[in-house]
């Protein structure tokens, strides 16, 4: 019997070591499939992570085409805001020298009428001055005739050094 046990015992350190080879072999087993499991992790990481670069490097082109599309636009508005001020500053030059015209004008017909006024009062029997109150009577009919017939000349060049 003490062969049986000495059988027993082998075969029981033999079923320890296979024991022991089995958990190493799961751990083994365990280790690559935890690594493999990781790597696959990296790989998906790494996509994860070029993908988005791809994406904030496309969004980046979006912006600079938009800031290029925005920058022409500004451009042209202020060429045109340049372009509008000039011509407004024309048609000012232009008022002015208008509303100076029409003032001396004025004036010219209160002037004339103040004449014509007198002149009828007074009652003189002349030639002269009867012929003298037939004339202002013409300009006072109408006075565009014969007055002031100038043309308006302004330029952007004038205009230039008002402000």
């Amino acid at each position: 019997m003490a062969s049986s046990s000495t059988t027993g015992a082998s075969s029981g350190s033999m079923n320890s070591d296979q024991e022991d080879q089995q958990q190493l072999q799961l751990v083994d087993q365990r280790k690559r499939k935890r690594m493999l499991s990781n790597r696959e992790s990296a790989r998906r990481s790494r996509m994860k992570k070029q993908k988005h670069l791809d994406d904030l490097a496309s969004q980046a082109g979006q912006l600079k085409n938009d800031n290029g599309q925005i920058m022409t636009s500004i451009s042209i508005t202020t060429q045109l805001l340049v372009n509008f001020e000039a011509e407004n500053s024309i048609l000012r030059a232009q008022m002015g020298e208008l509303t100076n015209r029409l003032q001396s004008l004025n004036e010219i017909i209160n002037c004339i009428s103040s004449t014509a006024n007198c002149l009828y009062d007074h009652e003189i029997g002349d030639d002269y001055d009867t012929q003298m109150i037939i004339n202002v009577n013409d300009v006072m009919m109408n006075p565009w005739n014969s007055l002031l017939n100038q043309p308006i000349i302004a330029s952007a060049h004038d205009q230039m050094y008002m402000y």
